[in-house]
């Protein structure tokens, strides 16, 4: 299966993809950058706003924002035709440290939203990550739902609900794990691993949920896309010309495209010019609608 380059990006660390489905594009995220990109299937344009923090996760509200995970906390954005962005608090997060901002997020079918934190500084391996949960009208301070994470990603929920799935991507951890989802309080709960990435071709990053519950993790470092099922056997491994694949989403006019972000690392990248772009895929397989933060 080829990957065709959607955008040569560029993108330094290339996250969060979200398809809009109403508009028919696909948003994403460059972390460093603090920028947030769009490219619009009919004609391929695309078009980015700048955010005053790093921006690490992105969901869409049903009011026509955005609410995002970034450094000091979580925002609502609203996005402007002229190219502006209105970045506006929405609940602080107090941090296990300094030099810390959020990671992978994103919202569970009942409409919140949940975002993972971690020390910048990833050499560090320091456990100093949480996982927050974030409801409508929720007022400050978050609170800490999961701790002593290293790099929480690979966040997702099963078709119904039911079923959470996490990963710490560190090299120290490597791990995947499911849990159980009340999806009435919005706890998770008896957790359990469910891949242990350390048996397997890359770093656990970014994930996405298709139509048949099956789970797809893009393999940092490998350049691979894996797809396990609930119980964690690994079904098939696509792959894609770049090293750091970062995370995946369905997305396209029948939701049977599978786009990828990556990241573009410094120094020399003569072996993968492609790096930081964004790419599509078709693995035969339908996604489900990405869930919107209800207000």
């Amino acid at each position: 299966m080829t990957a065709e380059l959607i955008i040569d990006a560029r993108n330094a660390t290339g996250e969060s993809p979200v398809w809009n489905t109403a508009q028919q594009a696909l948003y994403w995220v460059d972390i460093p950058a603090g920028r947030l990109h769009r490219w619009t299937l009919a004609d391929g344009r695309h078009q980015s706003w700048d955010a005053p923090q790093m921006l690490a996760c992105i969901a869409q509200s049903g009011d026509g924002s955005w609410i995002a995970g970034m450094e000091s906390g979580l925002f609502n954005l609203q996005l402007h035709s002229d190219g502006r962005l209105d970045a506006s608090l929405l609940s602080p997060v107090t941090h296990a440290q300094p030099n810390m901002r959020f990671n992978d997020g994103r919202c569970d079918r009942q409409g919140r939203f949940w975002a993972g934190t971690m020390v910048m500084d990833m050499a560090a391996g320091a456990p100093a990550g949480a996982l927050y949960r974030y409801a409508a009208g929720q007022g400050a301070p978050l609170t800490p739902q999961l701790e002593g994470l290293i790099v929480p990603n690979g966040l997702a929920f099963s078709p119904d609900g039911t079923l959470m799935y996490l990963s710490d991507s560190h090299p120290d951890v490597q791990k995947i794990w499911a849990f159980d989802y009340d999806i009435d309080s919005g706890t998770p709960h008896n957790r359990r691993l469910l891949v242990d990435m350390n048996h397997y071709a890359g770093r656990p990053d970014g994930a996405a949920v298709d139509a048949e519950g099956c789970y797809w993790i893009c393999g940092n470092d490998a350049g691979q896309i894996h797809r396990f099922t609930p119980e964690g056997k690994l079904d098939r491994s696509l792959h894609v010309p770049v090293k750091k694949p970062a995370m995946c989403a369905f997305g396209g006019a029948h939701l049977d495209t599978l786009f990828v972000t990556s990241i573009r690392p410094a120094g020399d990248i003569s072996d993968q010019p492609l790096a930081g772009g964004v790419f599509a895929l078709n693995p035969g397989i339908k996604g489900l609608p990405e869930p919107e933060f209800k207000h």
